[in-house]
């Protein structure tokens, strides 16, 4: 977890090529708030890492000499529960990044990024803030729908005449990026009402976090995807 002073994130890194792993512990401690606490070269190691260091987050490598980082990911998240997975890889197949999503990365950021994307990327999933690059995100989406048989489709839209007036307004200024506090300055009404409506949507929708509840709106059309 954070340090007691609440000014240095805890970082692990994930990555079975070290010359890899010593890049990034190089660029992200040049930023005075950002810590590594450990490397792990293969899967197995990070597990144990992850239970002994308890992160805040973890970069994890999908593609590590045969292995799945994906694999993986749910055991990360259930040994440091206080963690936020971002994924980082080379791979832009959109079907690797809907399944990160769907096992529980919060962010997922191909390799050839600058660095300060890296770091604005570190800084976005640890406020708990969805961070999907922008190069895949209309191909992940696309390749989601297309997924979606007739009669799932039929079923959605049913879901979703079950929202509210106020639930679509909620709705839309998550699809926004805004946070609780600032939908509740929005649409004048207090942060806990906001988690309220959050709360209904997402049992009417069926989804469980707010990064698929953002995915789910560009999906289904409810919001556009960032440009």
């Amino acid at each position: 977890m954070t340090d007691a002073v609440g000014t240095s994130l805890r970082i692990m890194i994930v990555d079975d090529h070290a010359m890899v792993r010593a890049g990034l512990r190089m660029l992200i401690e040049q930023e005075p708030h950002l810590h590594v606490v450990g490397e792990a070269g293969d899967l197995n190691a990070a597990v144990g890492l992850a239970a002994r260091e308890q992160p805040d987050i973890i970069l994890l490598d999908l593609d590590m000499a045969g292995q799945n980082g994906l694999d993986v990911l749910p055991d990360l998240l259930a040994v440091a529960r206080p963690a936020r997975v971002l994924v980082l890889t080379g791979v832009r197949d959109p079907a690797a990044h809907r399944d990160a999503v769907r096992r529980g990365a919060l962010g997922v950021l191909l390799k050839d990024q600058a660095a300060d994307v890296l770091i604005k990327a570190i800084e976005k999933v640890q406020a708990g803030e969805a961070w999907l690059d922008r190069a895949v995100m209309g191909r992940v989406l696309e390749d989601m729908r297309t997924k979606k048989l007739p009669q799932e489709a039929d079923s959605e839209e049913a879901k979703i005449a079950t929202l509210t007036h106020r639930e679509r307004e909620v709705l839309d200024l998550v699809s926004q990026g805004l946070k609780n506090h600032e939908i509740g300055e929005r649409l004048f009404i207090s942060e806990h009402t906001v988690r309220h409506h959050i709360g209904a949507i997402y049992a009417k929708l069926d989804i469980p976090d707010r990064l698929e509840l953002i995915l789910y709106t560009y999906r289904h059309r409810l919001a556009k995807p960032p440009a």
